[in-house]
C-alpha cells in the first residue's frame, strides 16, 4: 500500500473524533464518507480511507458497513490542500476533471 502524505492528517481525524467535539460532530453529521486518495494520479496505487461519522471513526480499508453514503476520489495533495483550506473543492474538481 502506498504511503500517503494524508495519512498523518487522518490519523489526527480519528483522534479528533474520539474528543468532546469530535463526538458533537457525528452526531450532528451521521455519515459515512469513503475517501480514496492516489498519491500521484487517480485510480493508481489509490488508498482508501473511511470516514465514520456515525460511530465516530477513520479507518485505514474498504467500509464494511454496506455502502458508504459518500464515495471521493482526490490526489494526495489536493486533498492535503482541501482539507488544510488551500485549496477550494471547486477548483479540485475542475482539475480532477481535466486530469
Amino acid at each position: 500500500m502506498a504511503e500517503l502524505k494524508s495519512d498523518n492528517l487522518l490519523e489526527m481525524m480519528k483522534f479528533h473524533l474520539g474528543t468532546d467535539a469530535g463526538k458533537e460532530l457525528t452526531k450532528k453529521i451521521g455519515l459515512v464518507y469513503q475517501l480514496n486518495i492516489a498519491p500521484k494520479k487517480l485510480g493508481v496505487d489509490e488508498v482508501t480511507y473511511v470516514v465514520d461519522l456515525k460511530k465516530g471513526d477513520v479507518i485505514k480499508g474498504e467500509y464494511e458497513g454496506g455502502k458508504p453514503d459518500v464515495i471521493f476520489s482526490f490526489k494526495d495533495d489536493d486533498f492535503l490542500k482541501i482539507a488544510t483550506g488551500k485549496m477550494n473543492p471547486q477548483v479540485a474538481f475542475m482539475r480532477l476533471r481535466g486530469a
